[in-house]
């Protein structure tokens, strides 16, 4: 079964941008979710991952916070990207090599991770250096 494309879209708005879908989903819950936190992995975390799943561990590492609205997303068609580059924090320690990236719910902690995708090319973080996940990373829905 496919996704026809205006469905696509409207999910990605709703998920994305906290945007309703008209007769099908709303973000009226009592605390909906305003952020959606990007964090940074060494391996795929799988589809039955969490946002801990292979995530990594270097010195000073935190996951990052984009809002949950068109400030934080751009939604065209299928597609999504962030509207400003995620900028990591700096290592200040240690090594490790980023392979994926993911999105999920918590700040820290298990949390439930909803997206994932490779990093290429893959970034190789130590003392001194910044990961970033461009503004012109895509997720999609095929």
């Amino acid at each position: 079964m496919t996704m026809a494309d205006t469905a696509e879209n409207r999910f990605m708005l709703l998920y994305f941008n906290a945007s309703g879908w008209a007769n099908v989903a709303d973000n009226a819950a009592s605390a909906p979710l305003t952020n959606i936190y990007a964090s940074l992995a060494t391996a795929d975390p799988g589809d039955a991952g969490s946002q801990t799943t292979s995530e990594s561990a270097y010195t000073s590492y935190a996951r990052v916070a984009v809002a949950r609205t068109s400030g934080g997303w751009t939604v065209t068609a299928n597609s999504v990207s962030p509207v400003a580059d995620i900028s990591f924090p700096a290592c200040t320690g240690s090594t490790s090599t980023i392979t994926y990236f993911g999105l999920g719910t918590a700040s820290s902690g298990a949390g439930v991770l909803h997206w994932s995708g490779t990093v290429t090319p893959n970034i190789s973080v130590a003392s001194g250096v910044t990961p970033i996940i461009q503004n012109t990373t895509t997720v999609t829905i095929d």
